[in-house]
């Protein structure tokens, strides 16, 4: 797979449009590569620093003395701001443009893992992962960006798909690297040891790390009335008004949370005192889902890019695939499910990430390059939303029940139901004005 494109470049097929408004196409290739990898290095570390609890969740409980559902305000937290800042850091990139925001981000998730680190208190350790979560909600949108800026639209299906691939292998960095750190020289010199893999991404961010190509610069933002806030409100508002835009949150929404509930928090405290495994065979079904998100991420990315279509299908499959497994999984006779269920269902919560990236596929032919960034924040709220949900959810139900995880992860369900219904409302609409929008630009094409 070569990322060199080179000679003239088609119209966008019918299956495939442009976004509205969308000037000529960037090059791609080496140059584009090169400064893409800075961008979602910086992505790399912070899904490192995010999901670092998730091997520590244990840990943490012991340390800070809490119980199942104040281990989980800690996952809430921080998924709350992440999603509560997903449109302001759209609006950010929109406006400001990827550089500022990534190093900004960069600079806050270091500091909130060496915060966490150092913590004496449940209440500072709380403040800390909020300041991680905020930082690393303005990395996911920047890489985006960078994708959209630097190569032609029939990549950027694929570019997505690999950037949420990295952001995947940082997950497993956290799960084969920090947990062996963590507990073989402890809690402090293993999370401020971490921390400074974010010092180390923020220098080639600094002196590298471009925008866009030279020749392909945005068109400057109109204020128009009512000056930024009026600026704020439109992009918002036109964002949201599209059907591709909501449909997009929706499949984010559905997909993405059974995978990230199972490695931010609650998988490893499942495995272990549920499921009656060792750390370290709890720690290698994590890790199996991560590898399988990774190879998910490569198929799905390539299917898309060549098959349109094939978005819906792919989304609505994995949801009920995933729903599928976790039944099985919670109704199994026995106070244990076989290891062969489990490995399957890890493989097939492997596909939950790349499934919840095809929402930033609908979102982005319904709006122009000037909303890429709104519309993005817009799409990636629903997994976190949704997952905010059920990680409160499961803690809540597991301090009701007396530990119940078959009740507790009975909430999954739920969620996917709504999700469920909310997609086939819209995919007629959204599907809709895209293959208008594709008509109008073979017709401008052949104009």
């Amino acid at each position: 797979m070569t990322l060199r494109d080179t000679g003239p470049r088609p119209a966008p097929a019918a299956g495939r449009p442009a976004p509205p408004g969308a000037a000529a196409e960037p090059p791609g290739g080496r140059r584009a590569l090169t400064v893409w990898s800075i961008g979602v290095a910086v992505y790399f570390v912070a899904v490192i620093f995010r999901t670092s609890l998730g091997v520590a969740g244990l840990d943490a409980a012991d340390r800070f003395h809490v119980n199942s559902s104040a281990l989980a305000t800690f996952s809430l937290l921080q998924l709350l701001v992440y999603a509560g800042m997903q449109v302001p850091v759209g609006l950010l990139v929109d406006r400001l443009g990827t550089k500022r925001v990534l190093t900004l981000g960069a600079v806050l998730f270091t500091a909130g893992q060496l915060g966490f680190a150092l913590s004496p208190s449940y209440g500072t350790a709380l403040a800390a992962r909020a300041l991680l979560g905020c930082g690393d909600a303005l990395t996911f949108i920047s890489v985006l960006r960078l994708g959209t800026r630097w190569f032609p639209v029939r990549r950027q299906p694929l570019m997505a798909q690999l950037a949420g691939l990295v952001g995947m292998a940082g997950n497993l960095v956290s799960t084969l690297v920090l947990a062996p750190v963590l507990h073989g020289v402890g809690w402090v010199p293993a999370f401020a040891g971490s921390a400074a893999a974010g010092l180390v991404v923020l220098v080639p961010l600094v002196l590298f790390l471009k925008d866009h190509p030279e020749g392909h610069a945005p068109e400057p933002a109109a204020r128009g009335a009512g000056g930024y806030g009026g600026y704020v409100r439109r992009q918002i508002a036109h964002s949201w008004r599209e059907p591709g835009t909501r449909l997009g949150l929706w499949v984010h929404f559905t997909t993405q949370f059974p995978a990230m509930v199972f490695l931010l928090l609650w998988g490893m405290p499942f495995l272990v005192e549920d499921q009656g495994l060792s750390r370290s065979a709890a720690g290698g079904l994590l890790t199996l889902v991560v590898v399988a998100n990774m190879g998910f991420g490569l198929l799905y990315g390539q299917i898309i890019g060549r098959r349109p279509a094939s978005r819906i299908p792919l989304a609505l499959g994995t949801v009920a695939t995933t729903a599928a497994l976790w039944a099985a999984v919670l109704a199994c006779p026995g106070p244990r499910a076989p290891m062969w269920l489990l490995v399957t269902l890890c493989v097939v919560l492997g596909a939950c990430g790349p499934a919840s990236m095809i929402g930033f596929d609908f979102a982005r032919p319904a709006n122009p390059p000037a909303r890429q960034g709104t519309a993005s924040g817009i799409t990636n709220m629903g997994g976190f939303i949704a997952s905010m949900t059920t990680l409160l959810a499961v803690g809540v139900l597991l301090d009701a029940t007396g530990d119940d995880y078959r009740i507790a992860f009975s909430s999954v369900f739920v969620l996917q139901a709504l999700g469920v219904a909310r997609i086939l409302t819209l995919r007629g609409p959204a599907l809709h004005h895209e293959r208008e929008r594709a008509r109008e630009a073979a017709h401008g094409g052949a104009a």
